[in-house]
């Protein structure tokens, strides 16, 4: 029996057991070597997981191993540590079963974790900083501060991507640290299967052996009362062990419908941290860390000035969608040879462009304006110059060039028919002021946030 042959069966033992099957219990093991007396040795994460997997696939096993000759007679699971590891080089992302990094000697099988999605990456700006700092202490490692620490936040603004850090970053100051990384989704899973297979005391000993639960997307386990009954039960198990616990969600614990009460409490007494929709300098500067990859990749590539700022405004909802943009863009001037104009811009990125266009009316922008500085709108679109009503109406213009793709003369247009000069001038203030006062700064996000919303 060889470490080839072994690769080879692997395939066949995904098909006989199930995909999923495979990936949590057979994919985690390496092939050690031979020993005398035909004793195949095989290295595994933790006792508990040799002992499942010797009780519930030993017998397939030898019989697969018995088609390459009669040379394997009995099967042995040992720890793997540093002196009988087979040496590996490190891998940029590791498989199902290799929570939370490749060099870890004590993990449980979880999910996979995206190489791509460290601190070193994560580009840090005002409506991320505190979920950010609270990430990097929780992944010093040390006593527990806060417990558990909760991160929600909408579609594509860095959840998963600092859950995935932690992972790494702890895989790497603390490899003596059993660090379970997985969707609330798989937890449902194995809950079931456990129940299923009646094997509920390995399931609540393979979950509370860990010294780091991490749970992504917690919402999914609302409404389903036997999940969310043993995840309270792990939950507390874990706490009173001094064990640290990360949770994301899309919303706060107080905002998910159907979720039992003491569990949402008890969600709710570590650190809770939103991260806020990204802001137009955060979108440029992940623009910007993303360009000097593709820098590299396309060295001869030339990109015009002004597309980053364009694509930071247009595409303001989604981190995922504006970084697949950039890429798309890039690799599209390169299949056809020519450097990246805003016209190539517009006809590469037509549909995702139309997707991310705004539905904010000019009409709309105004109103929130009006009804934010206390003023009436007849005022905010008339005449007046006076400093009560022509900062409010510079901001609502500025707001108007930002969230719709209205042109400069039809904004100006729907302010009492000014010029569009009157309008350029307007925006270039208030981008001025934003960096000088902060009460505008604040102001001019408070109403993003609450037009987007």
């Amino acid at each position: 029996m060889t470490k080839d042959q072994w690769g080879a069966l692997q395939g066949e033992l995904s098909d006989t057991i199930g995909e999923n099957n495979y990936k949590t219990w057979i994919e985690p093991i390496d092939f050690h070597g031979m020993e005398p007396g035909g004793v195949a040795v095989f290295n595994v994460p933790t006792n508990f997981f040799g002992s499942y997997v010797s009780q519930n696939y030993g017998d397939i096993l030898l019989a697969k191993l018995s088609l390459f000759g009669n040379e394997v007679r009995r099967l042995k699971f040992q720890v793997a540590n540093v002196d009988n590891r087979p040496a590996q080089a490190p891998r940029p992302q590791p498989t199902a079963a290799s929570t939370p990094a490749p060099q870890q000697a004590d993990v449980l099988p979880g999910a996979p974790l995206d190489g791509r999605f460290t601190f070193d990456s994560f580009i840090v700006g005002k409506p991320n900083e505190l979920a950010h700092a609270a990430a990097r202490r929780v992944a010093e490692g040390g006593v527990v501060t806060f417990n558990p620490l909760f991160l929600y936040g909408g579609v594509g603004l860095g959840k998963t991507h600092l859950m995935h850090a932690i992972a790494w970053e702890l895989s790497r100051s603390r490899p003596d640290l059993n660090v379970l990384y997985l969707s609330a989704e798989q937890f449902m899973y194995r809950f079931v299967q456990a129940l299923r297979e009646r094997r509920m005391m390995d399931f609540k000993e393979l979950f509370r052996s860990v010294d780091v639960l991490m749970v992504d997307d917690v919402q999914f386990i609302a409404g389903k009362d036997s999940t969310q009954e043993e995840f309270f039960h792990t939950f507390n198990a874990l706490v009173d062990q001094n064990k640290q616990i990360i949770i994301s969600a899309d919303r706060a614990p107080d905002e998910i419908k159907d979720l039992e009460n003491r569990i949402r409490s008890r969600l709710q007494s570590g650190l809770v941290v939103d991260l806020h929709p990204t802001d137009y300098e955060l979108r440029l500067g992940i623009l910007q860390a993303k360009l000097q990859t593709y820098r590299e990749q396309y060295p001869t590539l030339e990109i015009g000035e002004g597309i980053l700022e364009f694509l930071a405004h247009r595409i303001s909802t989604n981190v995922r969608v504006l970084e697949g943009a950039l890429t798309r863009l890039f690799a599209f001037a390169s299949l056809v040879g020519q450097p990246i104009t805003m016209e190539l811009t517009q006809d590469c990125l037509a549909d995702v462009l139309r997707a991310s266009d705004r539905k904010i009316s000019i009409d709309e922008i105004q109103r929130r304006v009006a009804e934010h500085y206390h003023i009436r709108l007849s005022d905010l679109i008339g005449p007046k110059r006076v400093r009560n009503f022509a900062r409010p109406r510079q901001v609502a213009m500025y707001l108007c060039k930002q969230l719709t793709a209205r042109s400069l003369p039809e904004i100006g247009r729907r302010f009492g028919g000014r010029d569009h000069t009157t309008v350029m001038h307007g925006v270039k203030r208030i981008e001025e002021l934003r960096s000088q006062d902060s009460q505008i700064a604040d102001d001019v996000e408070l109403l993003r946030r609450s037009l987007e919303a």
